[in-house]
Formats: C-alpha cells, sequence, structure tokens
C-alpha cells in the first residue's frame, strides 16, 4: 500500500460484510448496489487482497477481510462517538441500530412499541432481527441482542433483562378430545409440539426433558410461531411464554403450577458499543418496555413470585 484507503470505503465494506448481499448492503447505505461493488472493488485494490468470496449465496469475507473487521469497526465506534459528542447531549440519539430478538418475542413485546422510541429520537431508526437463532454479536450481525444465554468469554456489556416461564398450553379442541388432565403422569398419553432437536439454539429451549416428560413429538419447528400454531390447530401441547399464547385464545394452559420451565432473558451488547448514544437509548428503553410488560412473562399466579427479583445493573464481560 502506498497510500491510505479512503475512510468512507471502510464504511460500506463493514455493511457488506454484515448485509453479505450487495442489495442489503445498499440499502443500508441508500446506495445503488454497483456503487458498493466499486467501493469494495476500490479498498480491495488499495490493500492489494481481496477481503470476501463472491459466492452464489453472496458475499463472505476472505481471512484478510476477517481480520480487517476489527480495525474497520474501532473506526466507525470512534466516528459515531465524535459525532454524538460534537452534536451535543442536548439532542436525541441518531443512526440504525440492529437489535436481535426471538421472533415471537421480538413481535410481540418489542414492535408494538418501538413509535415511543422513534417519536423521541426521530432520526434513530430501528432494525428489528427475528433470526431463527440468537444474533451473533461477535461478528457484529447486530448492535444488541436478546438472549436465553449470557456470554462467558469476549468484551460485552449483560444485565438481566427479566426472568419468564414456558407453561404448557392445548387449544379446547385437542384437550377435548381427552379425559382431563389432572397430573403430570396423564401427560404420557399425549402429543407434543416442539423445536427441531438438532437445531436448538440454545440448551435453554430443552425444557421437556429438564421436567421430566418423555414427549411423543408430532410436529417440530425452529421457531415458536410455527409451533403455537400448530397447537391452535389441535396437534398437540406445546410448551410456550404467555405472551405467545395470548395471541391465540383457543390455548389454554395445562397444569400450569406444576409443569414450567423458569427462564432468564439477557440482553447483550459489545463493550464499545454500550456507551454509544443510539445503542444506550436503546438498551435504555428496552428495558422500561419489557419492565412494563411483565404481566405477558408470566400466568397470574406466579406474577407477585416473579416480581420479587432485584433489578440487576449491567455488568462487563472481559475475557
Amino acid at each position: 500500500m502506498n497510500k491510505l484507503p479512503e475512510w468512507t470505503d471502510l464504511r460500506y465494506f463493514l455493511e457488506l460484510a454484515r448485509a453479505g448481499t450487495l442489495t442489503g448492503a445498499a440499502r443500508r447505505l441508500a446506495v445503488d448496489h454497483t456503487t458498493v461493488a466499486r467501493r469494495i472493488q476500490r479498498l480491495e485494490h488499495e490493500f492489494g487482497t481481496p477481503l470476501f468470496d463472491h459466492r452464489r449465496e453472496g458475499y463472505e469475507l476472505t481471512e484478510q477481510g476477517r481480520a480487517l473487521v476489527p480495525h474497520a469497526e474501532l473506526m466507525e465506534t470512534a466516528a459515531m462517538s465524535a459525532l454524538e459528542q460534537l452534536a451535543g447531549k442536548m439532542q436525541g440519539a441518531r443512526g440504525v441500530v440492529r437489535l436481535g430478538s426471538p421472533e415471537l418475542l421480538g413481535s410481540v413485546l418489542v414492535a408494538p412499541r418501538v413509535q415511543e422510541l422513534v417519536t423521541v429520537n426521530p432520526e434513530l431508526h430501528l432494525d428489528l432481527l427475528l433470526l431463527p437463532r440468537f444474533a451473533n454479536l461477535a461478528n457484529r450481525e447486530a448492535d444488541l441482542s436478546i438472549t436465553l444465554d449470557a456470554p462467558e468469554t469476549g468484551r460485552y456489556m449483560v444485565t438481566r433483562l427479566s426472568c419468564f416461564r414456558y407453561y404448557l398450553f392445548g387449544s379446547r379442541s385437542y384437550l377435548a378430545k381427552f379425559a382431563p388432565i389432572t397430573r403430570k403422569e396423564d401427560l404420557a398419553e399425549h402429543l407434543f409440539i416442539d423445536y427441531v432437536q438438532t437445531q436448538l439454539m440454545s440448551t435453554g429451549l430443552n425444557y421437556l426433558d429438564e421436567i421430566g416428560i418423555v414427549p411423543k413429538r408430532r410436529f417440530c419447528a425452529t421457531g415458536m410461531l410455527a409451533q403455537c400454531e400448530a397447537a391452535n390447530a389441535g396437534i398437540g401441547l406445546v410448551m410456550a411464554p404467555p405472551y405467545a399464547a395470548r395471541k391465540y385464545p383457543d390455548l389454554l394452559p395445562v397444569l400450569p403450577d406444576i409443569v414450567y420451565a423458569h427462564r432468564t432473558l439477557w440482553l447483550v451488547a459489545p463493550s464499545d458499543l454500550y456507551g454509544q448514544k443510539r445503542v444506550r437509548t436503546v438498551w435504555d428503553w428496552l428495558r422500561a418496555t419489557v419492565e412494563s410488560q411483565k404481566d405477558q412473562l408470566f400466568l397470574p399466579s406466579h406474577y407477585t413470585q416473579q416480581m420479587i427479583e432485584p433489578r440487576m445493573e449491567p455488568v462487563a464481560i472481559n475475557v
């Protein structure tokens, strides 16, 4: 290299690395996809090495590209921090924030409340990633993520967003076919709906084994929405959180005081992004949003019990 690359080319590089396609990066950057391609070509020429492998399914980082990512991210973080500082603390947050969330939680608890966030911060844009897995923060797929598993390594800020419970539900039509279920042993004769066991995105989703049920799985899906739809259609029983089941009035709880799995939702962000105003604004808003909807995380008989759990302040993981 005889000269430094154009700083803005590195922004194009990061967006392509995150989106994986020229059209996806172009959409984020509000430019034509040919502009993204031209910028990447120029950057590769200046570095003298390919940064991406172009495959049928999209663009994948080469070894040299992966090595460049953390350096480009440091520059992005510095630029965003400078912009926020110069813009002044009295202005609202601005920019794009990518939030990874489980599908139904994001659809039911988060999306309906986004108007509150963007009304106060009109220059803030939220990308809600409803993925069939938890967002990968290590490769900056998202700026922050809701997950069932707190990270044990890496440089992250972590807080407990809330505890919640999965309960067993069945549709009126399904339950009407059988004698009343009065004890856990009665479940041995029933059909179940569950996650695809080879595609579990967290060991925390292996709740049927945990509560001592050997299920006869009739239908499995990688997403909770499909499972609830199948349960509502009368295919079998399903474990689901209350906010999921409440979308389906015909789903009734089964043995809610006996059969349940207690879980924790964690909110996680890379340490270097946590201090940015746009990310911290979404972080604080999300904590308040979930806190205000705790009645959707537990059935009524458990609501008082879960409220005594102390609020956890964010802690840093630097391993």
